[in-house]
């Protein structure tokens, strides 16, 4: 029996919201009424028609709009001309009374705002509605646009406002926040949603429940011997780990190594991939001994070719939160991070996201892989594009090396926080069949600063 308001600019998805509140009413056996001043009925079923919805189950009063061009003496309603703020108000409370609705949607305040004229006229008239809809235990919605309403936000008891952001490419972001709800706690801040066929879809910020979770910290081998070595037997679930280096290094195909052995142990893995095509991931981790395939055919592995120009980041952390929850992944691989983060430079809370994403996984006990690439090939060029080591548990650093006329590939744990690692680096070695980390190269110097240098003799 309380009124809220729905802000938000053209295109935000208003009328879909508040058509989406009386359809979920009608369906619970509610009376429902739209109030439109913007639209007409057969504009209001087209929208829904496009959702595949029916009307049917809602009262529609339709009101002609209103020219805040002409004098106000010109204000119009349905099958009526020149009627005042008054005429127009009665006329509402009439079909109120006539349909004793449940729930009401009214499109929009701005029109009983042109009407008013005078702030004072307007903000009676605010009043003088709240008082009759709570005194018939209406539920009502106020659509109104974007500009600022002191005075029709203290009169409602709850405000959601809705934004619409095209970013320079890809498609356009919608965002909502529940900016006042009285008499309850809510989910602040600002949470994704989109627009689909069947009405809203929001994706609400992730956010950790805030106590340690998952302490168990049982290791997961990767089945390759020298790199569980140099990990100190493994990685921990309940982690996260970051492999970085130039590309070409091999990252993808180390980090695939964890979720091919999770799924040969029975237990769930998501992949999901925001730089290669499935195809060509399946060829690759074929030729170095990982039959993927099988595994993604029966669902121990679910990967997920991801398209960023498409995706919001609350999309994307509701997308790996289904894994978690409902596909029971125990592996969770990002390959990468730098695809990501580049394909969304006007997010400026894509750090804090992904922050709260990996202590969410923790959480529920999920071993995190992150891949990033690094800028240059090999030498002092090398760079990393963005910083998440301080999230992540463990870090495992590839390098390119020159050794012999041949370029070749070393491999280093420079983190781990769950117990102790080898400090040493070593040769990593791709062949058909399978990955091998071999013995700690001693002859080598500065594999660290990007520009290791030979110092021995290596066996050929």
């Amino acid at each position: 029996g309380e009124t809220h308001l729905v802000q938000g600019g053209p295109g935000t998805g208003k009328t879909t919201i508040g058509l989406q509140f009386l359809l979920q009413g009608a369906a619970a056996g509610e009376k429902v009424l739209f109030i439109t001043f913007a639209q007409t009925a057969s504009v209001l079923r087209k929208i829904a028609a496009s959702h595949g919805w029916s009307l049917d189950g809602v009262d529609i009063e339709e009101l002609t709009s209103i020219d805040a061009g002409h004098d106000k003496a010109e204000q119009t309603l349905f099958h009526t001309a020149d009627v005042e703020l008054g005429e127009t108000t009665d006329a509402i409370f009439a079909a109120v009374e006539r349909i004793k609705p449940d729930r009401v949607v009214l499109d929009s305040v701005k029109s009983i705002r042109l009407l008013a004229d005078t702030p004072l006229r307007y903000h009676r008239q605010l009043l003088i509605m709240r008082h009759f809809f709570a005194g018939r235990a209406c539920t009502v919605l106020l659509l109104d646009g974007d500009e600022p309403d002191m005075a029709l936000e203290d009169l409602s008891h709850g405000v959601i406002e809705l934004e619409r952001r095209a970013p320079e490419y890809g498609n356009v972001r919608r965002r909502l926040s529940v900016s006042k709800m009285r008499g309850m706690t809510f989910h602040g801040g600002y949470h994704n949603f989109r627009i689909r066929t069947g009405g809203l879809e929001v994706f609400p910020r992730l956010e950790p429940n805030g106590n340690d979770g998952h302490a168990e910290w049982q290791t997961m081998k990767s089945g390759v011997s020298g790199l569980d070595a140099l990990l100190g037997g493994g990685l921990e679930e309940g982690t996260a780990c970051l492999i970085v280096g130039p590309t070409g290094t091999g990252k993808t195909s180390v980090a695939t190594l964890y979720a091919y052995e999770a799924a040969k142990r029975g237990e769930r893995a998501a992949i999901f991939s925001f730089d290669e095509r499935p195809e060509t991931f399946f060829m690759r981790s074929e030729g170095l001994g990982m039959d993927v395939r099988p595994l993604v055919e029966q669902g121990l592995i679910t990967l997920k070719s991801i398209s960023t120009s498409e995706l919001s980041p609350g999309e994307f952390s509701q997308i790996v939160r289904e894994a978690v929850e409902e596909d029971q992944a125990k592996v969770v691989l990002m390959d990468s991070l730098t695809g990501y983060f580049h394909s969304m430079p006007q997010e400026e809370s894509l750090l804090s996201q992904m922050h709260d994403l990996l202590t969410y996984m923790s959480q529920q006990g999920v071993l995190s892989i992150l891949v990033v690439a690094q800028h240059g090939l090999i030498g002092q060029g090398i760079q990393g594009p963005l910083d998440v080591s301080y999230m992540s548990d463990s870090v495992v650093l590839l390098r390119h090396f020159e050794a012999g006329g041949a370029v070749r590939k070393a491999i280093s744990v420079i983190k781990k926080r769950h117990g102790a690692h080898e400090t040493t680096i070593r040769e990593l070695k791709f062949a058909p069949g399978g990955i091998a980390v071999g013995e700690p190269i001693k002859d080598f110097s500065g594999v660290l600063s990007g520009m290791p240098t030979f110092q021995g003799q290596v066996g050929r």
